[in-house]
């Protein structure tokens, strides 16, 4: 399938398919009139003489500077060769991928005033496969992602590291050369287009609400199947309690719940028993902390679709030609999102450790062996598991530090505040990451104990979901090597295999 560039903004999921699935884009007719037009007022800029910024001027504290007409087309190059300055280690493919789309949604818009074949030569390169080399460390979130979106224009012009579709590492002139493509002499105005957007944060906050709302999801459901194990009661999550507070998503949380906890024996068996009066807050509050975060995403995601219908470029053409400075290149309003998203996955997944402490803690999980253990004292079961989680829970504390309240001035005193937005993203990614973990713990936990209330029955999603990943990671039993069972069930936690078993019972907000 062929994703196609118009005059109307990429969705997330079509920019997610181009960046995760390596669909093709193409570029419209209109979309390609619309930048002709626009780069004639960029022509007849460059022929009046007058000095302007980006056209005939140097960057940042140097835009006093003039530069002469025979030295313009250098002055381009040579930006992006400077600004070609990333260091650390490599960034993701999918990463580099989504910022090229969203760079090329920007191109496309007309604002950033470039020749229809740049357009075209950039979307090509995408569709080639061909991944320019971006480092960890070179943005700061402000005048654009500048030195990842500088790495990508490299390559544009024939000049630095790729990776091709396979993943061999190469030259660009080599990469280019393969695939039948001609570098790009960069014309007036072009380089300083091709770098400064938010393109690289807005790329990750993409993936990380795909990623994000995924794994909130199956947050529901290992609360539900530690909600069983547990002996927790389901009347918490009566719609007619959540309508008394309605957040859409503790709504939504407690609705999942109680489905995912419809016709439990397990349940049912011990709802009259006077010593459970009322369940731990893990258990019971479950839809207030995953509905806020819920939440969270829901008005992350409203941000990144401003962000992706928007125009970002400085200085922009307007409707009437004119060429106009503005600072709609600074990433504040996508690294405050981000830096929100990494809060609250961190105090989610404190609330899933603690159910997993308590079903291996033998006082409070109502009969259930200590540490799940086969035989314990001998055994240890899965004690060590819960340090693992713990140890994850508090990195992904330290991430919650929000990044966007750093700002180092650069560009000699002329840039002095910037967005910190693409470190934002950064950690925020090892938030998912670590997370996924998180969550694969606590099922690998609550799947072991349903097991050990046999011949007590969970919930029909329950026990299709015991049943696979026990069949995972061995179930009860003798200690075992534990990290490759940890290993096997955060596999299915990514694949998004047991929301597919979900999904053959109930369907989930």
């Amino acid at each position: 399938m062929t994703v196609v560039m118009g005059i109307e903004p990429l969705t997330r999921d079509q920019l997610l398919s181009v960046a995760r699935k390596f669909e093709t884009l193409s570029i419209s007719d209109e979309a390609l009139a619309r930048l002709e037009h626009q780069r004639d007022a960029i022509d007849a800029m460059v022929l009046s003489g007058t000095p302007v910024y980006g056209l005939s001027t140097g960057f940042g504290s140097l835009a006093t500077t003039f530069i002469s007409p025979d030295q313009r087309r250098d002055l381009q190059r040579s930006l992006i060769r400077s600004h070609a300055a990333g260091v650390g280690a490599e960034v993701e493919t999918e990463v580099v991928r989504a910022m090229m789309v969203s760079r090329l949604t920007n191109l496309c818009s007309g604002v950033s005033g470039v020749r229809p074949s740049t357009a075209q030569a950039y979307c090509a390169m995408l569709n080639a496969g061909i991944t320019p080399i971006v480092h960890e460390f070179g943005s700061l979130g402000c005048s654009g992602d500048l030195a990842p979106l500088a790495h990508v224009a490299l390559a544009l012009m024939g000049e630095g590291d790729v990776r091709d579709r396979g993943g061999e590492r190469m030259v660009a002139s080599r990469a280019l050369a393969e695939q039948g493509l001609e570098p790009v002499v960069l014309a007036e105005k072009e380089g300083l287009a091709l770098i400064n957007g938010t393109d690289g944060m807005l790329g990750q906050l993409i993936m990380a609400l795909e990623d994000g709302e995924r794994l909130l999801c199956l947050a529901d459901v290992a609360a539900a199947m530690s909600i069983q194990a547990l002996h927790g009661t389901d009347r918490v999550f009566l719609a007619d309690i959540h309508a008394l507070r309605p957040h859409p998503g503790q709504r939504d949380s407690a609705a999942n719940l109680e489905m995912l906890l419809a016709n439990s024996p397990i349940v049912n068996s011990h709802l009259d028993d006077p010593t459970q009066v009322q369940d731990a807050y893990s258990l019971r509050c479950a839809p207030q902390v995953h509905g806020a975060a819920r939440d969270t995403f829901a008005h992350a995601a409203r941000v990144g679709d401003i962000e992706l219908a928007s125009a970002i470029d400085n200085p922009s053409v307007l409707a009437d030609g004119t060429l106009e400075s503005n600072g709609n290149f600074h990433g504040a309003p996508i690294a405050y999102v981000l830096d929100f998203l990494a809060i609250a996955l961190a105090d989610v997944a404190s609330m899933s450790e603690r159910r997993t402490d308590r079903l291996l803690d033998a006082d409070r999980s109502y009969g259930l062996p200590p540490f799940l253990a086969h035989q314990a004292g001998v055994d240890s079961g899965l004690m060590i598991a819960q340090y693992s989680q713990a140890a994850l829970v508090s990195e992904m504390k330290r991430l919650a530090s929000p990044a966007s309240v750093d700002s180092i001035p650069s560009s000699g005193m002329q840039e002095d505040h910037v967005s910190m937005g693409w470190h934002a993203a950064r950690k925020l990614r090892l938030s998912l990451a670590a997370f996924s973990n998180v969550l694969a713990i606590e099922l690998l936990a609550s799947a072991r104990a349903l097991a050990l209330r046999a011949p007590l029955e969970p919930s029909p999603v329950g026990a299709a979901l015991r049943e696979r990943i026990n069949a995972v990671s061995g179930g009860p039993g003798h200690d075992r090597w534990l990290s490759p069972e940890i290993a096997a069930v955060a596999e299915l936690v990514r694949s998004g295999e047991l929301l597919d078993v979900v999904g053959r019972f109930v369907t989930l907000n």
